[in-house]
């Protein structure tokens, strides 16, 4: 059954604010999935929501290093697609590991690994560039493969 929230936003530290009320809901094992256009406000969003964990750092988006780590309540895996080529490269660089941790992994430009994320999986999809408005859509997934 698929569970919707669509939010909208109105200025960065909104969309911040937005993944830190998530960051609520999370658990050990989540996985977040991050789909936007470049300047959406992905990393806008993970930041409020790595703040919401508990990381004391403020993210930064890994596109050059493809994953941070920072640590709250759990730890936290931010992984950034944007770069990568192939699903080759992703599991060479161990994301399927990290996906199946018992961290939560957060993941931008996730279109680029669908068939690598599992069932329990939480899209977040971001629309909207410049100064327009956010809206951001959160739907939690529980299929089966």
């Amino acid at each position: 059954m698929a569970i919707t929230t669509e939010l909208r936003t109105t200025s960065a530290e909104a969309t911040e604010a937005a993944g830190e009320r998530l960051a609520a809901a999370l658990a050990p094992g989540a996985v977040v999935a991050l789909v936007g256009e470049l300047g959406a406000g992905k990393t806008c969003f993970i930041q409020g929501l790595v703040r919401g964990l508990g990381a004391t750092t403020r993210a930064t988006s890994p596109t050059f290093v493809l994953i941070n780590e920072y640590r709250g309540r759990v730890p936290i895996y931010h992984v950034d697609a944007y770069r990568t080529q192939s699903l080759v490269e992703l599991l060479e660089l161990g994301v399927p590991e990290l996906l199946q941790g018992d961290g939560v992994t957060v993941v931008e430009w996730a279109d680029k690994l669908l068939p690598l994320l599992p069932a329990r999986t939480i899209e977040v999809r971001i629309e909207g560039l410049g100064d327009e408005p956010r809206t951001i859509t959160i739907r939690r997934l529980d299929r089966t493969r």
